[in-house]
């Protein structure tokens, strides 16, 4: 199957360097994304751990009618 590939790509000129632009995009966004998550307050976090299990916003929602 790489074959395939293989052949396909050895026509483009200057192709090698996608893999390495997506690496590296790959990289700055999960670093990006680890720097965001260490910076987030504490008191954030455990607002948003409890979201799911809390009640006022779930009535208000269902409170619709």
């Amino acid at each position: 199957m790489l074959k395939f590939i293989k052949h396909n790509l050895e026509g483009i000129d200057g192709v090698e360097i996608y893999p390495i632009i997506s690496l590296v995009l790959f990289f700055l966004v999960f670093s990006a994304m680890i720097l965001f998550v260490f910076k987030l307050p504490k008191k954030r976090i455990d607002s948003l751990s409890n979201l799911p299990l809390d009640n006022d916003i779930n009535n208000k929602e269902i409170d619709h009618e």
